[in-house]
């Protein structure tokens, strides 16, 4: 594989060690110690996917995550040793694609590396995405649910669209808002919840409880599915 891999952390060991396996399968590696480093040689070398320390100096890892999401579409893959559920659900809904806990495996972060790049090449083309019984039709601009076409507003579709890509991932306001709004947006953040309680409605009416839009308190939402 020829992608190129963007390795952050302040411990060289860790590097050395994460760098030493990505090599051995061909991919090119970039290295930095610190958040500053971690956004500049990102900007400069536009790296396929970046593996990134939380508690890095400078910038914290986290930080790190909001400003490349502010500017690109590269795979993050945080790797760190804290380990509390609610950390990882705020470095996945920040936009993380993934989230492994110290001590690691090398050999389990490359097959992770492995499976986000593939799943994002083979996902690039992809028009029609589904998530339990919904379906969504980009070219068609269509949503249905258990067979039922769904009568969304743009906004609605576009949320949905985003969240059936992502089943389970949790996305949080400000993060929709960004993605969905523009950056731009000043408004209230509370649109979010608007749509989103609109959505929850339309859902319903076949859901059956199968599938479902949950809040994930303090942070965001997320879409469930039964199947």
């Amino acid at each position: 594989m020829s992608a190129n891999i963007l390795v952050v952390d302040d411990e060289a060991s860790v590097r050395k060690l994460v760098v030493s396996y990505l090599k051995k399968e061909g991919f090119r590696v970039a290295e930095a110690a610190d958040g500053h480093a971690a956004i500049s040689t990102a900007r400069k070398d536009h790296p396929d996917l970046i593996v990134l320390d939380l508690m890095i100096p400078g910038i914290d890892g986290i930080e790190v995550v909001r400003t490349l999401r502010a500017e690109s579409d590269v795979f993050i893959i945080i790797l760190s040793a804290r380990t509390e559920e609610t950390d990882k659900l705020v470095g996945l809904g920040i936009g993380a694609d993934d989230y492994l806990t110290k001590p690691f495996s090398p050999r389990e972060l490359v097959a992770r590396i492995k499976a986000i790049l593939r799943r994002g090449k083979d996902a690039a083309p992809e028009e029609v995405v589904k998530a339990g019984d919904i379906v969504i039709d980009r070219g068609r601009h269509q949503a249905t649910v258990a067979g039922r076409a769904l009568d969304l507003t743009p906004r609605e579709f576009e949320i949905l669209d985003t969240l059936v890509a992502r089943p389970g991932m949790v996305f949080t306001r400000d993060k929709l808002l960004e993605q969905i709004w523009g950056y731009n947006y000043f408004g209230d953040a509370r649109v979010v919840d608007v749509h989103i309680a609109k959505l929850r409605k339309k859902l319903a009416k076949d859901a059956g409880g199968e599938y479902y839009i949950r809040t994930v308190r303090g942070i965001g939402y997320k879409l469930e599915t039964g199947k």
